[in-house]
């Protein structure tokens, strides 16, 4: 009996330690709790300071990351740089003769852009020899220039990322879109090709025999470029380079030029870029090719790109050549019946309202440049526009949107 109640009493002992050791674990469960409640208002503070902290971090490096993109895409200046360069320079050229290309925000928030020269050697023929006149080549916004966004109107998308409308005969900026930020121009570099060739020959020199070399050929093979189909040996025109530079873009003939013209590309090259100076527009066009290939010092802009179609088509030659829908080489040893060269941009863009007026045109493509053309088209009364749009998403892109500019801006 008295075994029975030890056994009972040690039970209910361990059942109260049980008890006790239950609250006792309650009770700093308890504790812990309300030393949460209070910190945590602590930790929310603190947490909202660290994210305040680092997203003001990530603003200003985004910040400062957007402003050193502006100033690479605009040739080492920013648009505030550029703008600056505007209210000092306008009217003023410097020591080589020419005026440095401007360009900033105008009164309605959207860049502009202008530049210029002044040489006796803009406006030369398909003889060689410079104009008696000089002329500046530039173009100003105004308050009506249009700011293009993703549409032209209510129906009408805009596909492309840069572009420029310019009206040549009051040298007008008539609508713009990113048109000073740094590009890559592709095969639109094949204006500044046949211009420059243009004014280093005589227009006798179009009937010049031009062998065509395995080194030129493969060039344009190696690079994965547009050929206008010339082959090693072939013996051709300097005529037919023209054509077959810009028709079928054909890199072939453009190296084959820059060869006849300079002796080499890369002599060439610097005639290219001696041009860029005397037009203005050095300090944000560089040209390392003659043929467009990309290469990240071979840039230029919209606006930039406009002003080299402008001179372009001031040059009796280049304005021929580059009119011409089609063009049928004479026959050769490797070419009996010679070769249909054929410009698509123009025989694809006439048929579109607001194309029928278009004469001359480039177009060009590669990776990073996307899409991209430049063109030339008249009104009823003779004036002359040029438009150049890049980085659309299809060869459709630029001739649409070509074609909706000049129908919604000029006809």
């Amino acid at each position: 009996m008295i075994e029975q109640i030890d056994d009972e009493e040690a039970r209910r002992e361990r059942h109260r330690q049980r008890i006790a050791e239950m609250k006792r674990v309650k009770q700093k469960q308890m504790r812990r709790r309300q030393h949460l409640k209070k910190l945590l208002p602590v930790a929310a503070a603190i947490l909202i300071l660290i994210v305040f902290v680092f997203g003001g971090i990530k603003a200003v490096r985004a910040l400062s990351g957007g402003k050193n993109k502006e100033s690479v895409e605009n040739g080492g200046l920013t648009e505030a740089d550029l703008l600056t360069a505007q209210t000092k320079e306008s009217g003023q050229a410097d020591a080589s003769g020419t005026e440095p290309a401007a360009s900033g925000e105008n009164a309605g928030g959207g860049d502009s852009a202008e530049a210029g020269n002044e040489s006796a050697g803009s406006g030369a023929g398909a003889d060689g020899q410079a104009g008696s006149q000089t002329k500046n080549y530039q173009a100003k916004a105004d308050a009506d220039t249009v700011q293009i966004g993703e549409y032209l109107n209510s129906q009408q998308q805009f596909f492309s990322q840069y572009a420029v409308l310019i009206d040549t005969s009051d040298e007008r900026i008539m609508a713009q879109k990113n048109a000073t930020t740094r590009i890559n121009p592709a095969s639109m570099t094949k204006v500044l090709t046949v211009l420059v060739a243009a004014e280093h020959i005589d227009e006798k020199d179009l009937d010049d025999k031009f062998t065509m070399t395995l080194e030129i050929t493969d060039y344009g093979y190696i690079n994965d470029c547009s050929s206008a189909g010339f082959v090693d040996e072939e013996v051709i025109n300097v005529r037919e380079l023209f054509y077959g530079t810009i028709l079928p873009s054909g890199a072939d003939a453009a190296v084959g030029l820059a060869t006849y013209v300079a002796g080499s590309q890369e002599a060439f090259v610097d005639l290219m870029n001696e041009k860029i100076e005397e037009l203005g527009l050095s300090r944000t066009t560089h040209f390392t090719n003659c043929v467009g290939i990309y290469d990240e010092n071979h840039y230029t802009t919209a606006y930039d790109m406009a002003i080299i179609m402008e001179a372009a088509m001031d040059n009796e030659l280049c304005r021929e050549v580059m009119s011409a829908h089609t063009y049928q080489t004479p026959e050769t040893e490797q070419h009996p019946e010679g070769i249909n060269l054929s410009n698509l941009f123009l025989r694809r863009i006439e048929d579109k309202e607001g194309g029928e007026s278009v004469l001359c045109a480039k177009t060009g493509y590669v990776v990073q440049s996307g899409h991209c053309a430049v063109s030339y088209a008249e009104d009823r009364d003779g004036k002359g526009y040029v438009c150049v749009t890049a980085n659309a998403s299809s060869k459709w892109r630029p001739i649409e949107d070509h074609a909706g500019l000049y129908q919604q801006y000029v006809f």
